[in-house]
């Protein structure tokens, strides 16, 4: 379900108007979150490290609401639920698309990801059969910690989707860092929001 934001009392309508006649409206940041309890409490309870960040993730964007925020024509919609849409790597080098539904309960959430994965890599197929603008777009690279990072972008397409990178996880003076990089689109939100998701994604990382 999704309902049409009220630009009439909107604070940021003048920011809307300004950034959404940008030909790139996105910006983006890269930096560290500390996972240290949560890669801990992964290993020990045998659960996915990679869903158990991802679905912190989600609920953070979740909970902060611009990113929850999406573009049709000259309106912002305001979804109230986002799932996950997720690059997933397959053993022969290359990718495809998931689609996951969020769930607040990791319990709930957790099987039918790990479903989803598992149909991903059986497939040779790249977009998912389910998708929408309800989604934030996530990818990992597990191989890297990077500290830079872009995303490659259709210009023509208009798009308000907010966008989530995940790197490798290193070791620094005994915590567990973990590289994100997020672009979202400028006329939809600021660095202000941003920071509010990352304070909510570190502190779920935290418990």
């Amino acid at each position: 379900m999704m309902q049409k934001l009220d630009m009439s009392t909107w604070p940021r309508r003048e920011h809307f108007r300004f950034f959404n006649r940008f030909e790139e409206p996105f910006f983006g940041l890269c930096t560290e979150v500390d996972c240290t309890r949560t890669a801990a409490r992964a290993k020990a309870d045998g659960d996915s490290f990679f869903l158990a960040y991802l679905h912190h993730s989600l609920t953070a964007a979740n909970r902060t609401e611009p990113f929850r925020y999406r573009i049709q024509g000259d309106d912002v919609m305001v979804h109230d639920v986002v799932h996950a849409s997720p690059t997933i790597n397959r053993p022969d080098g290359t990718f495809g698309f998931a689609y996951m539904d969020y769930h607040e309960d990791f319990a709930v959430f957790a099987p039918a990801a790990r479903k989803e994965i598992d149909r991903v890599r059986s497939e040779q197929t790249l977009i998912p059969a389910t998708s929408g603008e309800n989604v934030i777009h996530y990818t990992s690279l597990p191989w890297i910690r990077f500290t830079g990072f872009s995303n490659a972008r259709a210009f023509s397409f208009r798009d308000s989707i907010p966008k989530i990178a995940f790197g490798k996880m290193t070791e620094d003076r005994g915590r567990q860092m973990l590289p994100v990089s997020i672009h979202v689109h400028h006329a939809l939100m600021d660095g202000f929001h941003v920071a509010q998701f990352l304070e909510l994604f570190q502190g779920l990382l935290n418990e």
